[in-house]
């Protein structure tokens, strides 16, 4: 189970960063324009994040053997006719539906993951694996895109979920034990409610620079969004699977982590769409060259995340929020510092750091989300703290498209970019300083704990 759980987490990832290396085969190819290819990434990530809160009401009721399995067959589904799309029309709905089955997957893949744990100390080891394998899959997207896309073409990018996928469902359904099911009712309002702040919120700050702010679906969208909240409040009766439990709302410390988390992907994945465009369009690289670049980035990601439990071991889970969040906001004012260079090795060695701090922070937030629950609430709140982060993350993409500008500037664009980046990342930064220690976990042993950068040394309290 484990095993399947890290290939879901993989799968999931990587097609949140794997596409942003299309999107000049898909100019040229498809003839798409910038509000599509910001649908390209952010039908993905809007989906995701509005079918997430029922994603893991969907859990912790129906089991998560059933729902990871369904997760598959619609994710794989969807990638096959992404792969086979003639145009964007088709390509860009058949996103929406993968993010969907994305969606099911993780905190379905989650719950997996952490079944076998016997204790604290286990279930936060198989959370830095699952973390980390969140962390390849980031890694691996911008280099395995570009490499598909110089041998084969964009397509082959979404065919490779197709070779990963079938042996998955049919592995998935014949080894995974079933699950009993929950003895709670789903909120089908409040997944209404979520679907349309989350997805009215996002197609308006996609379509409005596109379409005016004026226009009648931007103005519908923007209504919808606006109304979105009354679904989620409205249900809260006993014996129902509010997509929004009041244990996970009242703690602090899940509340502040799942805005940092928000913040985090703002800027992680604005940054991916900004630097794409830039180095393919603004600079005329080809795509496994670009992809090469990413690789600073995204490839210290996965060191950091395997690393990440035993600092907060040492030190606390504030002081690594605090140092991850700080180094990554200089970080990526240096990375706007080396977007001004004609050399491209400043811009290669501003990104190294970045991406280990980013490997810091993601399991470090993850395991703060699902401590703050108790067993039969995780697959809620890691529903949660991966909406707030795919909001983040569609929001960023959304933002950073109209402020790159035409192609004749994007390097402009692209510092103005990552200087609102530095600013999300000093916010959540911020928001540390402000939460009290301990709502953000001690550190597990003392303050001399000694612990190796090792995933087998994944710490208690993590």
């Amino acid at each position: 189970m484990v095993v399947l759980a890290l290939i879901a987490a993989f799968m999931v990832f990587v097609d949140g960063t794997i596409v942003n290396l299309t999107l000049a085969q898909l100019t040229s190819h498809l003839h798409a324009s910038r509000s599509e290819l910001e649908w390209a990434v952010n039908a993905y990530t809007l989906s995701f994040a509005a079918v997430m809160l029922g994603a893991g009401a969907i859990t912790d009721t129906l089991g998560a053997k059933r729902v990871f399995v369904a997760g598959l067959v619609v994710f794989t589904l969807s990638s096959a006719v992404c792969a086979a799309a003639a145009s964007m029309l088709v390509l860009n709905p058949a996103r929406l539906v993968q993010g969907a089955g994305a969606a099911l997957l993780l905190p379905s893949a989650l719950v997996l993951a952490t079944a076998s744990a016997t204790g604290e100390h286990a279930r936060h080891r198989l959370v830095g694996w699952w973390a980390a394998a969140g962390g390849v899959g980031m890694a691996a997207g911008p280099l395995l895109g570009g490499a598909l896309v110089a041998l084969a073409d964009w397509r082959a990018v979404f065919a490779v979920n197709v070779v990963i996928g079938i042996p998955a469902i049919l592995w998935s359904i014949r080894s995974m034990p079933t699950a009993a099911r929950g003895s709670r009712r789903l909120d089908f309002t409040g997944m209404g409610g979520a679907t349309a702040l989350i997805g009215g919120l996002v197609f308006a700050l996609v379509q409005g620079p596109a379409q005016g702010w004026l226009s009648a679906p931007v103005i519908a969208a923007a209504s919808l969004a606006a109304i979105g909240p009354a679904g989620l409040v409205r249900t809260r009766r006993p014996g129902r699977a509010t997509l929004l439990p009041q244990g996970i709302l009242s703690d602090r410390g899940f509340v502040t982590t799942a805005a940092q988390g928000a913040l985090f992907n703002f800027a992680f994945y604005g940054l991916l769409f900004a630097m794409s465009l830039m180095l393919q369009q603004g600079r005329g690289l080809g795509a496994l060259v670009s992809g090469l670049l990413f690789l600073p980035l995204t490839g210290l990601i996965s060191l950091g995340s395997i690393c990440a439990a035993p600092l907060a071991r040492r030190i606390g889970r504030s002081a690594v929020l605090s140092i991850g969040q700080a180094v990554l906001t200089l970080t990526f004012l240096a990375v706007a510092w080396a977007g001004t260079s004609t050399a491209l090795w400043p811009l290669v060695l501003a990104l190294l750091p970045a991406g280990f701090s980013s490997g810091l922070l993601v399991p470090t937030m993850t395991s703060q989300s699902i401590d703050a629950v108790g067993p039969s609430l995780r697959g809620a709140a890691s529903a949660v703290f991966n909406t707030s982060r795919q909001i983040g993350a569609a929001v960023g993409v959304a933002t950073f498209g109209p402020l790159l500008g035409a192609a004749h500037d994007l390097e402009e664009g692209f510092v103005a970019c990552v200087i609102l980046g530095a600013a999300a990342t000093a916010v959540a930064l911020l928001l540390t300083a402000l939460t009290r220690p301990g709502s953000l976990g001690p550190p597990a042993g003392g303050p001399h704990a000694q612990a190796p950068c090792t995933p087998d040394s994944m710490p208690e309290r993590a």
